[in-house]
């Protein structure tokens, strides 16, 4: 697939992401740095960092004070940040951007009534999750009652190679784009289980790459384990996964992968030509 970039040296980095689209080249004239910084300032914001002065958002998006403070400013005029004179925060009415996509994306819509099926037939908690970046985000989900209140929420966001679908992506993205990815990104340590190591993360994803699926055991969390399919097109390319996570509990992983993984390859191979 075609990836991003721009016609200038000294603007935006260009970004090659097989699951960004077909993206057109973006020429210096039709680039607005101005709505560049503004998103910058808004991803500032994190669980680190709810709560910033203008000096800090700046800092943390190379602006000056000044000029994230104006930034600042025009967001808290509209409504997307709340401010106290020093501090700034994110409002609510910041939802309204996530909530866009969701609305108006194809692959949440499609995708929700096999997340359906296969959480019933399972009883688990089912996801659909994209790689943005670094990150699987989760952008579907549906699971039984029980468990509606674990695991991830829509939009959630976690370092792709701890997930089961983050590996399954990656995998089926190809050794040269999976290498490139695990050369561009830190492999951050989230529990004594975590694969951490470039060699051993390329180990792992041709593992799953020769199997197609991926099952992921307390690399995120403790007592908890994933496992998940590519969601692939007619053409082969992937545009995310179908996953489930789960309490290990007293299931061995072998019983949870034959209790779970044909449904959802089941599910997969059925979505391949409406995707």
């Amino acid at each position: 697939m075609q990836g991003f970039s721009l016609n200038s040296s000294n603007t935006h980095p260009t970004v090659n992401d097989p699951l960004a689209g077909h993206t057109p080249v973006l020429e210096k004239r039709d680039w607005i740095a101005g709505l560049e910084k503004g998103l910058s300032i808004i991803e500032a914001f994190d669980d680190q960092f709810p709560r910033l002065t203008a000096s800090q958002a700046g800092a943390r998006c190379g602006l000056t004070r000044t000029a994230a403070r104006r930034y600042l400013l025009t967001l808290a005029h509209l409504g997307y940040v709340g401010t106290d004179g020093k501090l700034f925060w994110l409002t609510p009415r910041i939802l309204r951007l996530g909530h866009a996509y969701l609305e108006s994306a194809r692959l949440p819509r499609l995708v929700q009534p096999f997340l359906q099926r296969i959480a019933g037939g399972t009883q688990e908690v089912a996801y659909l999750g994209v790689l943005d970046g670094g990150d699987t985000v989760y952008i579907a989900r549906s699971g039984a009652h029980r468990h509606m209140n674990t695991g991830y929420m829509l939009g959630s966001r976690v370092q792709a190679q701890v997930t089961a679908a983050g590996s399954a992506i990656l995998a089926a993205m190809g050794e040269t784009a999976s290498d490139a990815w695990i050369a561009q990104h830190t492999l951050r340590t989230y529990t004594p289980y975590t694969i951490s190591s470039p060699e051993q993360l390329r180990s792992e994803l041709a593992r799953v790459r020769r199997q197609g699926w991926a099952l992921s055991e307390q690399q995120m969390e403790l007592n908890y384990r994933g496992i998940a399919v590519p969601l692939l097109d007619r053409y082969n390319d992937v545009h995310g996964a179908i996953s489930i996570t789960m309490p290990i509990n007293q299931e061995v992983a072998e019983d949870a992968v034959k209790r779970v993984l044909p449904v959802l390859q089941d599910a997969a191979r059925v979505m391949r030509p409406l995707i």
